[in-house]
């Protein structure tokens, strides 16, 4: 049985990315298909690697019940355009990013995450690290809503 793999990517893969594998990772566990689906996140720069999720996202996460303390810091590789089906960029520039280190024939996988979402179609996912708690809880509802979106999505492929 082949596993449907997908990648999350931010700048430094602590705010946004680390949230959407969070919450994603829950969808997929309460629909029993986490033996169907593969999930991780990983980051355009390096920045951050090996470091926790920003605390600010944590909190977030938390108050809605997602637990992203496990999760670590990463940056993408060129592997990674091999070995997801999915290649989820939170915003354009980041996508500008993955689509300059993406080989040609990987290129189908690439996308903007919102793009399987319903309330906030063909939008980023904004960088909270600079502001306040709000940018993170705004970041939440964006990613739930795309992860509903995305696991829809994946039902029929899985």
């Amino acid at each position: 049985m082949t596993k449907t793999k997908v990648l999350f990517v931010c700048m430094g893969n602590i705010c946004r990315s680390p949230t959407a594998e969070g919450v994603f990772r829950r969808l997929v566990a309460e629909a029993g298909l986490e033996h169907r689906i593969q999930i991780d996140s990983a980051g355009t720069h390096d920045y951050h690697i090996g470091k926790p999720p920003d605390r600010r996202a944590l909190t977030a996460a938390a108050s809605r019940g997602y637990d992203l303390s496990p999760l670590r810091g990463r940056q993408v590789t060129p592997h990674d355009f091999a070995e997801f089906d999915y290649v989820l960029a939170m915003d354009r520039d980041n996508l500008a990013d993955l689509q300059r280190l993406c080989p040609n024939d990987q290129r189908h996988k690439l996308r903007l995450f919102l793009s399987f979402s319903e309330r906030f179609c063909n939008q980023e996912v904004p960088d909270p690290y600079y502001g306040g708690a709000q940018g993170f809880e705004q970041v939440l509802d964006m990613v739930e809503d795309a992860a509903r979106g995305l696991l829809q999505a994946l039902r029929t492929d899985v």
